[in-house]
Protein backbone atom coordinates (compact mmCIF):
# COMPACT_ATOMS: atom_id res chain seq x y z
CA UNK A 1 0.00 0.00 0.00
CA UNK A 2 1.27 3.49 -0.87
CA UNK A 3 1.55 6.05 2.10
CA UNK A 4 -0.80 9.11 1.68
CA UNK A 5 1.17 11.75 0.19
CA UNK A 6 3.56 9.36 -1.79
CA UNK A 7 4.94 9.45 -5.08
CA UNK A 8 6.37 5.89 -5.01
CA UNK A 9 5.26 2.92 -5.55
CA UNK A 10 3.50 0.78 -2.37
CA UNK A 11 5.02 -2.23 -0.52
CA UNK A 12 3.14 -5.16 -1.25
CA UNK A 13 1.06 -6.38 1.82
CA UNK A 14 1.93 -9.06 4.45
CA UNK A 15 0.31 -12.20 4.76
CA UNK A 16 -0.10 -14.85 7.53
CA UNK A 17 2.87 -15.26 9.82
CA UNK A 18 5.26 -17.27 8.75
CA UNK A 19 4.03 -17.44 4.61
CA UNK A 20 5.99 -16.07 1.75
CA UNK A 21 4.07 -13.91 -0.33
CA UNK A 22 2.95 -14.29 -3.67
CA UNK A 23 5.46 -12.40 -6.51
CA UNK A 24 4.03 -9.06 -7.13
CA UNK A 25 5.09 -6.75 -10.41
CA UNK A 26 6.98 -3.20 -9.66
CA UNK A 27 3.28 -1.78 -9.94
CA UNK A 28 1.40 -4.04 -7.19
CA UNK A 29 0.07 -6.69 -9.66
CA UNK A 30 0.09 -10.24 -8.84
CA UNK A 31 2.48 -12.33 -11.04
CA UNK A 32 1.84 -15.62 -12.73
CA UNK A 33 4.31 -18.35 -11.80
CA UNK A 34 6.01 -16.37 -8.94
CA UNK A 35 7.89 -13.68 -11.43
CA UNK A 36 6.85 -10.49 -13.09
CA UNK A 37 3.75 -10.59 -15.53
CA UNK A 38 4.80 -8.58 -18.27
CA UNK A 39 2.54 -9.17 -20.74
CA UNK A 40 0.22 -7.95 -17.71
CA UNK A 41 2.06 -4.99 -17.08
CA UNK A 42 2.51 -3.37 -20.64
CA UNK A 43 -1.08 -4.56 -21.31
CA UNK A 44 -2.32 -2.11 -18.07
CA UNK A 45 0.54 0.71 -19.48
CA UNK A 46 -0.89 0.66 -22.95
CA UNK A 47 -4.16 1.31 -21.52
CA UNK A 48 -2.95 4.36 -19.29
CA UNK A 49 -1.33 5.77 -22.95
CA UNK A 50 -4.30 5.11 -24.98
CA UNK A 51 -6.40 6.68 -21.92
CA UNK A 52 -4.48 10.29 -22.28
CA UNK A 53 -6.77 11.12 -25.31
CA UNK A 54 -9.39 11.11 -23.03
CA UNK A 55 -8.09 12.58 -20.03
CA UNK A 56 -5.94 15.08 -19.31
CA UNK A 57 -7.06 15.02 -23.56
CA UNK A 58 -5.27 17.26 -26.16
CA UNK A 59 -6.84 20.44 -25.47
CA UNK A 60 -6.30 20.81 -22.05
CA UNK A 61 -2.23 19.92 -22.31
CA UNK A 62 -2.39 22.22 -25.22
CA UNK A 63 -3.64 24.81 -22.18
CA UNK A 64 -0.58 24.04 -19.78
CA UNK A 65 2.06 24.33 -22.84
CA UNK A 66 0.62 27.77 -23.61
CA UNK A 67 1.44 28.53 -19.93
CA UNK A 68 4.45 27.61 -20.37
CA UNK A 69 5.41 28.97 -23.71
CA UNK A 70 3.60 32.65 -22.58
CA UNK A 71 6.05 32.73 -19.50
CA UNK A 72 8.80 31.71 -21.58
CA UNK A 73 8.77 34.02 -24.53
CA UNK A 74 8.34 36.87 -21.81
CA UNK A 75 11.33 35.65 -20.18
CA UNK A 76 9.95 34.46 -17.38
CA UNK A 77 10.97 31.05 -15.21
CA UNK A 78 9.37 27.79 -15.46
CA UNK A 79 10.12 26.11 -12.04
CA UNK A 80 9.30 22.35 -11.65
CA UNK A 81 8.99 20.05 -8.51
CA UNK A 82 8.00 16.59 -7.40
CA UNK A 83 9.23 13.90 -5.06
CA UNK A 84 10.71 10.51 -6.26
CA UNK A 85 9.80 9.63 -9.52
CA UNK A 86 7.93 12.70 -9.72
CA UNK A 87 11.47 14.94 -8.96
CA UNK A 88 13.13 12.30 -11.29
CA UNK A 89 10.14 14.11 -14.39
CA UNK A 90 10.75 17.53 -13.05
CA UNK A 91 14.65 17.00 -13.74
CA UNK A 92 13.92 15.69 -17.12
CA UNK A 93 11.12 18.54 -18.33
CA UNK A 94 13.75 20.68 -16.84
CA UNK A 95 16.35 19.46 -19.06
CA UNK A 96 13.97 19.18 -22.38
CA UNK A 97 13.37 22.85 -22.23
CA UNK A 98 17.15 24.39 -21.23
CA UNK A 99 18.57 21.61 -23.63
CA UNK A 100 16.52 20.75 -26.55
CA UNK A 101 13.50 18.31 -27.31
CA UNK A 102 13.63 18.31 -31.55
CA UNK A 103 14.64 21.56 -32.39
CA UNK A 104 18.20 23.48 -32.83
CA UNK A 105 17.03 26.45 -31.02
CA UNK A 106 18.01 28.64 -27.97
CA UNK A 107 17.61 27.64 -24.43
CA UNK A 108 14.82 28.09 -22.21
CA UNK A 109 14.87 29.55 -18.81
CA UNK A 110 14.24 26.17 -16.41
CA UNK A 111 14.39 24.79 -13.23
CA UNK A 112 13.79 21.78 -11.35
CA UNK A 113 13.75 22.50 -7.32
CA UNK A 114 14.67 18.94 -6.75
CA UNK A 115 18.88 18.47 -7.91
CA UNK A 116 20.50 20.83 -4.90
CA UNK A 117 21.00 18.57 -2.45
CA UNK A 118 22.56 21.31 0.00
CA UNK A 119 19.06 23.42 -0.44
CA UNK A 120 16.94 20.27 0.09
CA UNK A 121 18.95 19.03 3.42
CA UNK A 122 19.13 22.58 5.01
CA UNK A 123 15.63 23.16 4.79
CA UNK A 124 14.40 20.00 5.03
CA UNK A 125 16.42 19.87 8.78
CA UNK A 126 15.94 23.80 9.46
CA UNK A 127 12.35 23.99 8.36
CA UNK A 128 11.18 20.69 7.59
CA UNK A 129 10.71 18.35 4.91
CA UNK A 130 7.34 19.99 3.51
CA UNK A 131 9.05 23.21 2.72
CA UNK A 132 11.78 22.53 0.97
CA UNK A 133 9.84 23.17 -2.61
CA UNK A 134 7.97 26.36 -0.71
CA UNK A 135 10.91 28.40 0.65
CA UNK A 136 12.57 27.79 -3.07
CA UNK A 137 9.55 29.23 -4.67
CA UNK A 138 9.68 32.13 -2.23
CA UNK A 139 13.19 32.55 -2.86
CA UNK A 140 13.00 32.69 -6.76
CA UNK A 141 9.39 32.94 -8.16
CA UNK A 142 7.72 36.33 -8.76
CA UNK A 143 4.52 37.32 -10.81
CA UNK A 144 4.52 35.95 -14.38
CA UNK A 145 6.50 33.20 -13.75
CA UNK A 146 5.57 29.35 -13.72
CA UNK A 147 5.45 26.09 -11.04
CA UNK A 148 4.56 22.84 -12.82
CA UNK A 149 3.94 21.01 -9.56
CA UNK A 150 3.83 17.00 -9.64
CA UNK A 151 2.52 14.24 -7.84
CA UNK A 152 0.70 11.06 -8.48
CA UNK A 153 -1.19 11.92 -4.78
CA UNK A 154 -2.19 15.02 -5.80
CA UNK A 155 -1.79 15.15 -1.39
CA UNK A 156 2.17 15.59 -1.36
CA UNK A 157 2.53 17.97 1.44
CA UNK A 158 5.62 19.80 0.00
CA UNK A 159 3.92 20.20 -3.77
CA UNK A 160 0.97 21.58 -2.26
CA UNK A 161 2.36 24.16 -0.14
CA UNK A 162 4.95 25.35 -3.45
CA UNK A 163 1.78 25.71 -5.35
CA UNK A 164 0.27 28.10 -2.81
CA UNK A 165 3.44 30.34 -2.19
CA UNK A 166 3.99 30.51 -6.27
CA UNK A 167 0.34 31.96 -6.37
CA UNK A 168 0.31 34.06 -3.41
CA UNK A 169 3.39 35.65 -5.21
CA UNK A 170 1.76 35.71 -8.91
CA UNK A 171 3.22 33.36 -10.40
CA UNK A 172 0.73 30.85 -12.45
CA UNK A 173 1.06 26.39 -11.60
CA UNK A 174 0.64 24.03 -14.30
CA UNK A 175 0.09 20.33 -12.18
CA UNK A 176 0.36 16.74 -13.33
CA UNK A 177 -1.93 14.84 -11.07
CA UNK A 178 -3.38 11.26 -10.67
CA UNK A 179 -7.02 9.96 -11.30
CA UNK A 180 -8.28 11.94 -7.61
CA UNK A 181 -9.24 14.99 -6.89
CA UNK A 182 -6.31 17.25 -5.33
CA UNK A 183 -6.13 20.73 -3.28
CA UNK A 184 -4.17 21.46 -6.37
CA UNK A 185 -7.39 21.62 -8.45
CA UNK A 186 -8.22 24.80 -6.86
CA UNK A 187 -4.44 26.37 -6.84
CA UNK A 188 -3.80 25.53 -10.80
CA UNK A 189 -4.59 27.39 -13.67
CA UNK A 190 -4.30 23.79 -15.57
CA UNK A 191 -4.47 20.66 -13.83
CA UNK A 192 -3.93 17.62 -15.55
CA UNK A 193 -5.42 14.39 -14.43
CA UNK A 194 -3.69 10.76 -15.26
CA UNK A 195 -5.67 7.75 -15.43
CA UNK A 196 -3.78 4.98 -13.58
CA UNK A 197 -4.42 2.68 -10.64
CA UNK A 198 -0.54 2.93 -9.18
CA UNK A 199 1.66 5.92 -9.16
CA UNK A 200 4.25 4.00 -11.62
CA UNK A 201 1.41 4.11 -14.35
CA UNK A 202 0.26 7.59 -13.51
CA UNK A 203 4.15 8.53 -13.60
CA UNK A 204 4.48 6.96 -16.97
CA UNK A 205 1.45 9.11 -17.80
CA UNK A 206 3.29 12.15 -16.30
CA UNK A 207 6.06 12.22 -18.76
CA UNK A 208 3.98 11.62 -21.31
CA UNK A 209 2.03 14.50 -21.06
CA UNK A 210 5.17 16.49 -19.91
CA UNK A 211 6.80 16.02 -22.95
CA UNK A 212 4.09 16.97 -25.31
CA UNK A 213 4.14 20.01 -23.64
CA UNK A 214 7.80 20.70 -24.22
CA UNK A 215 7.23 20.01 -27.82
CA UNK A 216 4.47 21.95 -27.98
CA UNK A 217 6.31 24.60 -26.42
CA UNK A 218 9.46 24.77 -28.19
CA UNK A 219 7.14 24.61 -31.76
CA UNK A 220 5.79 27.27 -30.65
CA UNK A 221 8.53 29.37 -29.81
CA UNK A 222 10.90 28.40 -31.85
CA UNK A 223 10.70 30.77 -34.67
CA UNK A 224 10.78 33.91 -31.56
CA UNK A 225 13.87 32.67 -30.04
CA UNK A 226 17.26 33.60 -31.33
CA UNK A 227 19.99 31.18 -32.74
Amino acid sequence: MTRPGSDGPGAPAGGAPGARPAALDGDGARARGGGLDVAGYLARSAAVAAALATRPGAAAVQRAAAVLAEALAAGRLVLFCGNGGSAGDAQHLAAELVGRYALERAPYRALALTTDSSVLTAVGNDYGFEQVFERQVRAMAGPGDVLVAITTSGRSANVVRAAEAATALGARVVALLGPERSPLDALAEVALHVEGETPGLVQQGHITVGQAMCGWVEATLAGQAPG
